[in-house]
């Protein structure tokens, strides 16, 4: 007879109650001083970068948003369905990721350690598009998902890689200016293909892909399946359409620089994205 092997708690915890679920704030204290030191060094970095304060102010957002998607009751929330799951995933890297990018972190820190990356930023978009792709596909494939319950290195491997892709990609694209347009309309068009491929392959499946919500769901008034289906919309209809928005607001703005400009002397238009000065 084998002994009895208990199942691996995950990173944030047993799957919540509904009635508890208020209360399940992860307060680890590594957790926090981390994030406020990633924070405060990034904005510090901005601040020698001379990024305007507009810019800085929103990225103190987007971490504020990322902390909250990482240490609110969403967190145990993830445990017991995959829709939270996708649901965080989504915060982090359509909302918090394009905040941060704003301070330009990776410039920024770059600049203050003194050292030069290979390109400007701006220049790669469509690379930093096809790693973030790859990354989604990977740590959404059942396999490697299950992993991200039973470690708690797999877990934050899959959040720190897919959020400082997605931080990349942003700054990627909100740097590309008109000579690098179509590169940044690909890059956008395969950021939304890979998350609407991967929310309609997941949307669609005949059967439930996720076993650590086998037993999860029941209780949220979802079967696995259903919960399943609606993780798999949440990526695919925000995820991809935002995507999208950002290829046809590329299109317009190179179509833009192409038509004769009519501003006075001296004044010109450099960003792919509209963005805060």
């Amino acid at each position: 007879m084998q002994p009895f092997t208990p199942e691996p708690i995950p990173y944030c915890g047993a799957p919540p109650a509904p009635d508890g679920l208020a209360a399940r704030w992860n307060l680890d204290p590594v957790l926090w001083a981390t994030l406020a030191a990633m924070c405060l060094v990034a904005l510090w970095a901005a601040s020698r970068l001379s990024v305007t304060l507009t810019r800085r102010r929103l990225a103190a957002g987007g971490w504020l948003i990322a902390a909250l998607a990482l240490v609110s009751p969403l967190c145990a929330l993830s445990v017991s369905l995959f829709s939270a799951r996708v649901g965080q995933h989504m915060i982090l890297t359509l909302v918090a990721a394009p905040l941060i990018a704003l301070g330009e972190p990776f410039e920024a820190l770059a600049g203050v350690a003194g050292l030069r990356r290979g390109w400007r930023p701006g220049e790669r978009p469509l690379l930093a598009a096809t790693v973030f792709a790859g990354l989604l596909w990977l740590w959404h494939a059942p396999a490697a998902y299950d992993l991200t319950f039973v470690s708690t290195l797999i877990y934050w491997t899959m959040h720190v890689t897919m959020i400082g892709a997605a931080i990349w990609l942003w700054s990627e694209l909100i740097a590309a200016d008109g000579r690098h347009a179509a590169a940044a309309v690909a890059a956008a068009l395969v950021g939304s293909v890979a998350m609407s491929l991967v929310g309609a392959l997941i949307t669609f499946a005949p059967r439930p892909l996720y076993a650590p919500h086998a037993l999860t769901t029941i209780a949220w008034g979802l079967s696995q399946l259903g919960d399943q289906q609606l993780g798999g919309a949440i990526m695919w209809v925000p995820g991809g359409f935002v995507f999208l928005a950002v290829a046809l607001a590329a299109i317009f703005r190179a179509f833009g620089q192409r038509l004769p400009s009519h501003r006075p002397a001296g004044q010109h238009s450099s960003r792919l994205i509209g963005t805060p000065p």
